[in-house]
Parts: C-alpha cells; structure tokens; sequence
C-alpha cells in the first residue's frame, strides 16, 4: 500500500476520483431499466500523498494517482488539505485494512469503495464525499 514517499511528509493535498463505472450507459439507459435518470455508476477513490487509495474485494489497494485500470476519472474533486504526518496516515490505513476494510468485506451495495473514500475524506480533511455518490446503491435499491 505505501510508497516511496518520505515518512516524514507532514500534508498532502486530497482529491476525490470519480469514475462512472458504465461509461455514459446508466445515464442512457436508466429511465428505461429502473424508472429514474441515475447519472452513472460511481466508483470513487482518494487521492493523497501522491497515491490513489481505493477498496475492493482485495481490500484497500493503491497505485500512483491516475493509474487506475478505470482511466481518466471522469470527475476530479478537491476535498482540502490534510496536516497529517504521512506515517500517521499509513498507520489509520493499515488499520482500517485489517478492520473495516479488511479484504472480504466488500459489498456492492452496502459496503463498497464509495463508503471507503468517505471514511478515508472524512479522516484526512474533515469533508464527505458528496451525498449522492453514497446514496447510490439505496436508490437502485428502491426503485
């Protein structure tokens, strides 16, 4: 998960990547299928240190910001500045891998990347990842 990044590194500016996972389709075809407009599929990661940390069924994985198998992200979001050493940041990140985002636990639904980079945005600069982004699935859910 980490990277050659000085441990001594003390903040780091943080974006959010937005990814729509069905490239334009949900948008296209969602009126039809479901009964609503959905504006897409949404995978989100976060950007920090120089690094793209997102979730998954492996668990919390990273690579250099931008070098997603996904591409360019569709939307790129600034969530702030954190003040945070970089070696403090890998010890919440390593733990939030062998608890709540331990590989496994992933769930499309109701325990995904989007809820991760929530949790992750909230630790590093106290801002939550948009409202619509995590009301996704419940949406889908109800229609």
């Amino acid at each position: 998960m980490s990277a050659d990044l000085d441990l001594n590194v003390t903040s780091s500016e943080v974006f959010l990547y937005i990814y729509d996972m069905s490239k334009g389709m949900a948008k296209a075809f969602s009126q039809m299928f479901l009964g609503k407009e959905l504006p897409g599929i949404w995978h989100t990661s976060v950007i920090a240190y120089e690094r793209e940390y997102f979730f998954g069924s492996c668990g919390i994985q990273s690579c250099n910001a931008g070098e997603t198998i996904l591409g360019e992200p569709d939307q790129m979001l600034k969530l702030g500045k954190c003040q945070l050493p970089y070696s403090l940041f890998l010890e919440y990140l390593s733990s939030l891998g062998d608890s709540t985002f331990a590989p496994g636990t992933y769930n499309l639904m109701e325990h995904n990347c989007n809820n991760f980079s929530n949790e992750l945005s909230l630790f590093l600069t106290g801002r939550p990842v948009p409202q619509e982004i995590l009301d996704l699935p419940s949406e889908v859910l109800n229609t």
